[in-house]
């Protein structure tokens, strides 16, 4: 398209000239985009669950299936709504040990791996140390650290949680640190740049995507770890030994209830892992067009 004015022509872009807000209008269509497929991706797990909880209601009502071998997921849910006040309260119990578990676990685990990255030695050193960390059960490490320490003290659920997410968060940082591209290698010999200043500004953030891999496998086994280990004794102020004192007095649906509560509790702990990762690295969350 052409205008005559002054014995010039201006040429008009054609996709202006169909649609002026174009720019904005591919912004609405990318939202639209990233919406629908959440909801694509969302909708198969979230069915496959329901038919399942239907499946396992029919099961128990038209089975007869005593509720000390299974209760049915509506006498769950009651449960859980009737103690709902319980279960927040304890919750947030072992929710506090889980999170301080984890994150000191993270930060003993991102220390190691960065020193077993920068000295080849450590490195050898620290994957048969961080194995045998990995294969001790909580069941036995548990009892022994509630004897070493105070029976109202929240140290060694902690601890216990610590040790148990160490591992996939150093052993996934540490592949991380290792795969570097070798033209960033280059780049930064060629700068001079070495140790500390190479891991910060190369080592690092290559390894962010590893990193936040193990942090996930973390979080949720930093609740499993922080539940289990209050079956052993201790503070009686965690999900864990409200599972265990429900289970005593026969109570199953309520000890079910608690189980849920943990269920929710570790799917938070993931879901804030997962928002933390998108809010490192949002460009992985960005998709072309």
């Amino acid at each position: 398209m052409t205008a005559a004015g002054g014995g010039s022509a201006t040429r008009v872009d054609p996709t202006l000239a169909v649609d002026p807000t174009a720019p904005v209008g591919a912004r609405r269509r990318r939202r639209r985009r990233g919406a629908g497929a959440l909801l694509r991706s969302a909708w198969p797990p979230l069915l496959v669950g329901l038919a399942g909880l239907v499946v396992w209601e029919l099961a128990v009502t038209l089975g007869r299936v005593a509720p000390f071998i299974l209760p049915a997921p509506s006498r769950i849910g009651a449960e859980f709504w009737d103690n709902r006040a319980t279960i927040w309260q304890v919750g947030l119990a072992s929710g506090g040990n889980a999170a301080v578990g984890l994150l000191l676990g993270t930060l003993v685990a991102l220390a190691a791996a960065m020193l077993a990255s920068r000295f080849g030695y450590l490195g050898e050193v620290s994957l048969p140390v961080a194995a045998a960390l990995n294969a001790l059960p909580i069941i036995a490490l548990a009892p022994i650290l509630n004897t070493m320490f105070s029976s109202t003290s929240s140290i060694p659920r902690r601890l216990v949680v610590a040790i148990v997410v160490f591992f996939p968060v150093f052993l996934n940082t540490l592949r991380g640190l290792a795969e570097v591209d070798p033209v960033h290698r280059e780049l930064m010999h060629s700068y001079a740049a070495a140790g500390w200043t190479f891991t910060r500004l190369v080592r690092l953030p290559g390894a962010l995507p590893f990193v936040f891999t193990g942090l996930r496998q973390a979080a949720s086994l930093s609740v499993i770890a922080a539940v289990v280990a209050e079956y052993f004794g201790g503070r009686q102020d965690g999900l864990g030994s409200r599972i265990t004192s429900a289970a005593s007095y026969t109570a199953y649906p309520r000890a079910w209830a608690f189980v849920l509560g943990a269920c929710v509790l570790g799917l938070v702990f993931y879901l804030a892992a997962l928002g933390l990762e998108r809010l490192a690295m949002p460009w992985r969350a960005r998709r072309p067009g």
